[in-house]
This record gives C-alpha cells, structure tokens and sequence, in this order.
C-alpha cells in the first residue's frame, strides 16, 4: 500500500508540472492566444476578447484560475467550435481508447509467445525468422505502411474501408465495426509489438540462465513447466514495466496513424486543435492525455506490485 501511496503521490505532481510547463509556453509563446484575434477587429472588439481571454491578467494569475476551473472539470470552452472542451475530449477520447486497448491486448498475446519461442530457440531458424520482423517492425515508418495498406486493401482489392470509425449506435454493424478497426490496429500494433517480443526474448534468456531454472529441469520437472511455470513469471516482471513506459508512445503514434485513417479521436483532435490555434483545447487533450497514461501506468504498477512483492517495500 506504501508504495502505491508513493507512486500516487509522484503522479499527482507530474500531472501538476506538465499543467504548467503546457499552460506557460502556449501563453508565453510569440503569438499565443491574443493571435485568435482577427487582423481588421475593432480597438473595442479586441478589448473584448483581451477581457474574455483574460490576458490582461498576469500569465501566472490565468494559470491558477485555470487549475481552479479545472479542479471542478471544467477545462474552458474551446475557440473553433465554442463547445466546453471537456465535451469535445468525451466525444473522441472512447475511440482512441478502443484503439490502444485492441492494440496492447494483440501486442501482448502474440509477442510473448513469439518472444519465449525466440528466446528457447536461441539462434535457430524460429529465432532467426522472429528477429527478422521485429527489425523489420521497427524499421518501417507507420504513415508509409499505413499508406500501402490503404492502397492495397481499400483501393486494389476492396476489401476494407480506408478511412472512418464505422457505424455505431443504433446503426451498430459488428463487421462495420471491425473492418475499420483492422488496419489502424495493425499500424499501431507495429509500432508495440516488437518491442514486446524483444523484451520477452531478452528477459526469457537473462531467466532460463539461472541456478533454481537448472535446479528445476535436474530434478526432472517437464520442459514446458520449466519455461511457462517457472521461467516465465520471473520473466513477466520487466515485460510489465516496459509496457508502461510502451503506452504514451502508442498514445503518440495514434496521432499519425488517426489522421491516415480518418479515425475520429484524440490524435486528429490535437491536429484540428493545433492548426486551429484553439488553446483551450491544446491544453485540455494535453491534460486529459497526461491523466490516462499517468492511469494506465499506475494500473501497472498495481499489477507489478501482485507481480513482484519485493517492491511493495520500495
């Protein structure tokens, strides 16, 4: 319980100091928001909106009546759509969230397995042919491929839409559904799974060296009790601990793979918010972002801490 007190603690204070390094460079930044103002309004029009904006205010004045507002959820109304930007962020937040979680549930189910596989077979063929992809994985830019799937799929054969999030609601139609979800998932599955496979592969190696693994297989304990029992939970540790530090790079990644897709959610928001200049809404998604990988990463550490009980002491 101490240490996820702890690591509560530190993500509180994270989430104060990214509130205030965003909230200082958009407002202290040449331009900043005074440059929402149209270049022929009137000397009152621009009073108007100094006073609406607040910014005749100092910068550190604005920020604290922002942290307040924000404290009982209201982050601002947003400039392009005068909408309340938590509105807009409810709105778009759910499909990104169906997109990281589709990805990180493919990305673990196929790379440890691929990874244990490796790692067991250590510079043979299956090794060879897993590191081969991995390399080729994170070698490949995601807009590119991204690319050359729509244009195979979706223009040459037909077979998957190339842009949207499907219908939904009462229109809800699960092969609609799953058909825009394919290639999005694939894209930024590329971009995770690699590096769970080589993770795996190299703890696996660092695990399977060990006395108690060699104390298990000389006492006649199965091979595959040795690797899946014994040798894997041991590995599981730093593959949990990379899969939090996997998620705001997943995060990042949406941004480009939502704008290839047309997929309605936190990553083509931020670029409508940042070409738009509206911001309110910067700071919101950079805010509520912030909060979801400060969670996800606090889910982890609870997983790790069931995990590994040595670090309940930490």
């Amino acid at each position: 319980m101490k240490y996820l007190v702890n690591r509560l603690g530190q993500s509180m204070v994270l989430l104060l100091i990214v509130s205030i390094v965003t909230f200082f460079l958009i407002n202290l930044a040449p331009g900043g928001p005074a440059s929402t103002m149209r270049m022929d309004a009137s000397p009152e029009e621009r009073q108007a909106m100094v006073e609406k904006l607040g910014l005749d205010q100092p910068v550190y004045i604005r920020y604290v009546d922002w942290l307040k507002d924000a404290f009982q959820g209201d982050l601002g109304v947003s400039f392009t759509s005068n909408e309340p930007v938590v509105q807009r962020i409810v709105e778009r937040l759910p499909y990104t969230i169906e997109l990281t979680i589709f990805t990180i549930f493919i990305s673990i189910i196929v790379g440890i397995p691929f990874g244990v596989i490796s790692a067991i077979k250590k510079g043979k063929v299956p090794d060879h042919i897993i590191n081969f992809f991995s390399v080729i994985g994170l070698s490949i830019p995601a807009f590119w491929l991204g690319l050359m799937l729509i244009l195979l799929f979706s223009i040459n054969l037909g077979w998957l839409p190339s842009s949207g999030v499907g219908s939904r609601g009462v229109d809800f139609h699960f092969w609609g559904w799953v058909s825009h979800l394919i290639m999005p998932v694939l894209i930024l599955t590329t971009t995770i799974l690699p590096n769970i496979v080589r993770f795996t592969r190299s703890s696996m190696l660092e695990v399977i060296s060990q006395n108690y693994i060699r104390t298990v297989r000389a006492k006649g304990g199965k091979e595959s009790v040795v690797i899946y029992v014994h040798a894997l939970r041991n590995a599981l540790i730093p593959i949990i601990s990379i899969i939090g530090v996997l998620i705001p790079r997943l995060l990042s990644g949406a941004v480009i793979t939502e704008a290839i897709f047309g997929w309605t959610g936190i990553g083509t928001l931020i670029i409508e918010a940042a070409r738009g200049r509206d911001y309110p809404l910067v700071m919101g998604v950079t805010v509520v972002i912030t909060v979801v990988v400060i969670l996800c990463n606090f889910i982890v550490d609870i997983i790790y801490s069931r995990v590994d009980p040595r670090v309940k002491n930490v």
